[in-house]
């Protein structure tokens, strides 16, 4: 045999071992990069857990319950007098429209358009 012919056998044969092994290995490295992603979503439902498991222990308390219905829901006991504190940066902004915006009209769509047809 020639030696151009024993350079090509051997060329079709690490070829077709290439070819054999590429596929496998894209697969294999694939698999990887999903089971890394696979365990760092499970790490993280694993703290949510935690953290659920945490608020829960928390609200078994009766005392929990009542602060957070006291607090959330603005619950008095009867007989209590419940006072609601407003600062001045806690009230709406003035009704006025700011400079470059448009107001409002009240009313329906077909009031606002008569009012501007008859307006002229």
């Amino acid at each position: 045999m020639s030696t151009t012919r024993r350079a090509a056998v051997v060329a079709i044969v690490v070829c077709a071992l290439a070819f054999t092994i590429a596929v496998p290995l894209r697969t294999y490295l694939a698999q990887r990069t999903e089971i890394r992603e696979q365990q760092a979503q499970q790490a993280q439902l694993q703290q949510t857990v935690a953290q659920l498991q945490g608020r829960k222990a928390e609200l078994s308390d009766p005392a929990q319950i009542e602060a957070e219905a006291r607090r959330r829901l603005r619950y008095v006991k009867p007989g209590e007098t419940p006072y609601i504190v407003q600062l001045p940066e806690d009230k709406a902004p003035d009704a006025a429209p700011q400079q470059g915006q448009q107001q409002i009209p009240d009313g329906s769509w077909y009031e606002n358009l008569w009012n501007q047809v008859s307006a002229g």
